[in-house]
C-alpha cells in the first residue's frame, strides 16, 4: 500500500510505494508475461479492464482499452491503451484515433470527479527516459485524494506564441523551466477544468497535440546541439494535463537532466530562451 508523506514545513508531498519496484519493464519482470506486451490484443486476460471502446466483453476487438494499474502509486492509478497497435503513438495514430483518445481522457476525468474520487492527474511517460516502463503506447490516470495538495505550477501567461487555431494557443512561456516545452492552451478556459472540454475543441485540440509531438520528435531523432540523450531510437517525452481550473496541457521534451544546483535550490536552469523555442516551432509545425 502507498503512503503520502507530507513535508514538515511546507506543502510538499511525497509518495512512498514499495510494490512500484516490481512492476514491468518491457514485459520481463515477471514469467508469465515473458516475450508478451500485457496491452496488446490478445492479453486482454492479463489486465483487469474498467473500460473500453470497441468490441465486447474481454475480447480483442477493441479500439481503445483503460485497464487498472497493477503496481499503482495510489489508490485509483488507471492506464489508457492508446490503441491495439504496439507502435504508433499520437505522432502516427490517425487523427480520429487522437480525438477518440482525447475524449476517453474526458470521460475517465469527469468519472472520477462526479464520484468524488479526488484529484485527477492525466499525464503521459513516452520512453524509458521519461518514465515508462512498457513501450506499447499509453496515458496514465492517478487520482490524488483530496488533502494532499500537488505542487503543480498554475497556468502561464500566453508568451511566445507558436500557433493559434479556433479554441487553443500553443506557445512556450517565458517561465519555462525544460527546454523546448510548450503549453496548449484553451483561449477560454477561465473557472473551467479539462472535462469541461467540448467535442468541438477536443477536433480543434487533437491536431495541435499530434503536430506539436511528431515535430518534437522530429526536429531530436537527428543529430544537433540539443537532442535525446542516450543510445535510445525514441525521443523521450511527458506531458500532463492540469487537474484543476484555468486547465492546460503541458509538453516537455526530456533532453537534459536535473543537476545538482537545480536539486538543491528548486531552481530550474533552462539552457535554450523560450523564444527561440517558439520560433523554432513556429517554423517546423
Amino acid at each position: 500500500m502507498a503512503r503520502f508523506v507530507p513535508d514538515a514545513d511546507s506543502r510538499r508531498w511525497v509518495i512512498i510505494a514499495p510494490a512500484r519496484i516490481d512492476r514491468p519493464h518491457d514485459n520481463v519482470a515477471t514469467p508469465d508475461i515473458i516475450g508478451r506486451c500485457v496491452f496488446c490484443p490478445g492479453n486482454e486476460a492479463l489486465n483487469e479492464e474498467v473500460f473500453r471502446v470497441g468490441g465486447n466483453g474481454n475480447d480483442r476487438n477493441w479500439r481503445l482499452r483503460v485497464i487498472k494499474n497493477k503496481f499503482p502509486f495510489t489508490d485509483r492509478h488507471e492506464v489508457i491503451i492508446h490503441s491495439p497497435d504496439h507502435e504508433k503513438d499520437l505522432d502516427a495514430l490517425p487523427l480520429s484515433q487522437v480525438e477518440l483518445i482525447l475524449s476517453v481522457y474526458r470521460q475517465r476525468y469527469n468519472y472520477h470527479v462526479n464520484n468524488n474520487h479526488g484529484r485527477v492527474l492525466i499525464f503521459n511517460n513516452h520512453d524509458l527516459h521519461a518514465g515508462a516502463s512498457i513501450k506499447h503506447p499509453h496515458t496514465q490516470v492517478a487520482v490524488i485524494p483530496e488533502a494532499v495538495t500537488p505542487d503543480t505550477m498554475t497556468r502561464e501567461p500566453e508568451q511566445n506564441i507558436v500557433w493559434a487555431t479556433a479554441h487553443f494557443v500553443a506557445y512556450c512561456p517565458d517561465f519555462s523551466q525544460w527546454p523546448y516545452e510548450l503549453w496548449l492552451a484553451p483561449k477560454d478556459a477561465e473557472k473551467k477544468t479539462f472535462g469541461e472540454i467540448t467535442n468541438e475543441e477536443i477536433t480543434d485540440l487533437a491536431p495541435l497535440l499530434q503536430k506539436s509531438l511528431a515535430f518534437i520528435i522530429r526536429k531530436f531523432s537527428t543529430p544537433g546541439a540539443l537532442r535525446k540523450k542516450g543510445d535510445d531510437e525514441v525521443v523521450p517525452y511527458n506531458y500532463y494535463i492540469y487537474h484543476g481550473t484555468d486547465w492546460y496541457l503541458r509538453i516537455i521534451p526530456r533532453l537534459v537532466h536535473r543537476a545538482g544546483f537545480e536539486l538543491g535550490t528548486g531552481i530550474s536552469v533552462n539552457i535554450v530562451d523560450p523564444a527561440k523555442a517558439a520560433e523554432e516551432y513556429r517554423k517546423g509545425i
